[in-house]
């Protein structure tokens, strides 16, 4: 049963990201909460929901549109795995679609680790000068 609980708290988590709820995501984590982009350096980790949020902003607030395609989420106890895409678009025409693999580790109904598993040259090949430019700032 815990399963199922971990993968509609997931699932509602992913409807809330991509309507770019930002304090509705916020609520999904606690103050040791961690997330982090895989192909970053290891050190690169955001901890807690302002800094959670503060790393999603700096990535998606400035692309003009996302779609996400969930293609396979498995749970086992408070572990979730989720198999998606990600189309994102920026108002200077360029798109790209993303392949990711997230893996979600719950505790009392909350995300406590969020690794994202991607390619970045994918992204990097598509993204515009000026977003790169953007994201390289940081978000601290």
């Amino acid at each position: 049963m815990a399963g199922q609980t971990n993968k509609e708290l997931v699932q509602s988590f992913w409807e809330t990201l991509y309507a770019r709820d930002w304090d509705g995501i916020a609520s999904y984590f606690t103050d040791t909460s961690e997330y982090t982009d895989v192909p970053s350096p290891a050190d690169d980790l955001a901890v807690g929901p302002a800094l959670i949020v503060a790393r999603l902003r700096l990535g998606l607030e400035r692309i003009s549109g996302y779609e996400h395609e969930l293609k396979l989420m498995v749970a086992e106890g408070d572990t979730v795995v989720t198999e998606h895409a990600e189309t994102w678009h920026w108002h200077t025409g360029e798109q790209v679609t993303l392949p990711f693999v997230s893996v979600h580790e719950l505790r009392d109904g909350k995300i406590m680790r969020w690794w994202d598993y991607w390619d970045l040259t994918t992204l990097m090949n598509a993204a515009p000068d000026w977003w790169i430019e953007h994201v390289a700032q940081g978000y601290t």
